[in-house]
């Protein structure tokens, strides 16, 4: 007995006049997050997911850290991109400093690095560069964290998007 072969699916790709398209329609933290998903081809999660260290501005890439396959890959930094990302990221510190005043600033470390770096959470280099506009308290240890923006933010803004070109 042979078995039916499952398709392939394959992912859907958007031609230049869409992703101008979406862009043009975003604003702020939703723009920047859609250039650089767009501009460097990196996944959602991966997008959400970076950190402060994994920015180099000098060489224009970004690191992306335990991507698809738990692999590490450098990818480009978009041009139309880094000078709205510098100017995010100062605003972005700001508000890790009044953070940092206030006792919290916390942010999760991945693997075994708050147990061998235990003031890491607290550092710069470490911080989301998409965080979340709110605190949450850890059960544990009572500490002030931020997590990084959740992926339902960017795919509201890009639904509303595509919603409004279909509606005539």
């Amino acid at each position: 007995m042979v078995r039916a072969k499952k398709p392939a699916r394959l992912p859907t790709v958007l031609t230049h006049e869409e992703v101008r398209s979406i862009l043009q329609h975003l604003k702020g933290v939703h723009w920047l997050a859609g250039m650089l998903l767009y501009g460097s081809g990196l996944r959602l999660l991966e997008c959400l997911g970076l950190r402060i260290k994994d920015v180099d501005f000098g060489y224009r890439q970004i690191m992306v850290r335990e991507g698809k396959g738990k692999k590490d890959r450098v990818t480009i930094l978009p041009f139309a991109a880094a000078a709205k990302l510098e100017e995010h990221l100062l605003i972005i510190k700001r508000r890790f400093e009044q953070d940092l005043e206030a006792g919290a600033g916390h942010v999760k470390l991945p693997g075994a690095l708050a147990r061998k770096c235990p003031h890491a959470n607290r550092e710069w280099a470490w911080q989301w560069v998409f965080p979340a506009s709110r605190h949450f308290s850890d059960p544990e240890s009572g500490l002030l964290f931020r997590h990084h923006l959740h992926e339902s933010v960017i795919q509201r803004a890009v639904g509303v998007h595509k919603r409004m070109q279909r509606t005539p």
